[in-house]
């Protein structure tokens, strides 16, 4: 496999305020984690920064207009109780969605089999009328619509792995049978979406799973529900809201996934990358708050992208 890693020039730029689990913090553990002698022959980029005006391929304009209100000339505006907006949070939306761009790219091009994007703040959240969640724009749900605008690719999967439901990319999503959306998430949880019964147009595959529980329920979840679904619905391309805090670290859930679950679930996805559409996968990081499971998360994931093992 050949990967490719892109990461943001400044990721520092969303400036959170004291003590919030989305920091700048955790991008530089992610670099770290991928500075490892391991990762030596791994393709790196820097993104340049994107036409923010993409994200009313997904949003109503009102989204972006209301980040621009909240976003204060210094220090840090609020959009809701836990979303906040810095002078510099626009153009970190901005380099994040260049990052996908530029991962799309390659993966459609034939120059790498797939892309990691490390990128903050994250997207999954961001619904199509508003910002939400510790997320502005739906990063991954703006890449989506650009794989079939851009590279022809009619049948979109996005799978989410982070501990909590993306709301977000189901609600753009939600009645589109051109896109599918998996998520396995602990539940009840922040947002409070995502039970079994939301189905959207039948493209819409949600696995709650129960707090203090482990990579065993993760594995039946994945191995009855959402592997038969994604085969059945043979994608194009597959994109992944890569989120690491259902790592048993994380603090601000209560699942009990190990760096090893990560590789598990990042494997059998390849294998349907490999099945259905010629290896390409484009992974989008979303959540991890605690930085020593973030980085062994990640670790995992990206070991298993580059190489088919951890």
């Amino acid at each position: 496999m050949t990967s490719l890693l892109v990461s943001q020039p400044k990721p520092t730029s969303h400036i959170t305020p004291k003590g919030h689990p989305e920091r700048a913090q955790r991008l530089l553990a992610v670099a770290s984690a991928l500075e490892k002698p391991q990762f030596g022959q791994l393709k790196r980029e820097t993104s340049q920064p994107a036409d923010l005006a993409l994200g009313t391929l997904v949003h109503d304009k009102s989204v972006l207009r209301s980040i621009q209100t909240a976003r204060p000339a210094e220090g840090i505006g609020q959009i809701d109780g836990d979303t906040f907006v810095s002078p510099g949070s626009l153009d970190a939306a901005a380099t994040a969605l260049g990052a996908a761009m530029r991962a799309l790219e390659a993966v459609a091009m034939g120059e790498v089999d797939n892309a990691f994007c490390a990128i903050r703040p994250p997207g999954h959240h961001a619904e199509a009328n508003k910002a939400m969640g510790f997320c502005l724009l739906n990063t991954i749900a703006i890449t989506a619509r650009l794989a079939q605008q851009m590279y022809g690719a009619s049948r979109i999967a996005i799978i989410d792995f982070d501990v909590h439901h993306g709301n977000g990319t189901q609600d753009i999503f939600y009645n589109d049978k051109s896109v599918f959306y998996a998520s396995s998430h602990q539940m009840p949880l922040f947002p409070g979406t995502g039970a079994a019964s939301e189905t959207g147009a039948g493209n819409v595959f949600n696995a709650p799973l129960s707090a203090n529980s482990d990579g065993e329920q993760m594995r039946e979840a994945y191995n009855n529900l959402i592997l038969p679904a994604l085969n059945n619905f043979a994608p194009d391309f597959i994109l992944l809201s890569a989120g690491f805090d259902a790592h048993h670290r994380d603090p601000l859930a209560n699942l009990n996934w190990t760096n090893n679950d990560f590789g598990w679930v990042t494997g059998k996805l390849m294998d349907m990358a490999a099945k259905h559409c010629e290896n390409r996968i484009v992974s989008l990081l979303e959540g991890g708050y605690d930085l020593e499971g973030l980085a062994g998360g990640v670790s995992a994931h990206m070991s298993m992208l580059e190489r088919g093992v951890l």
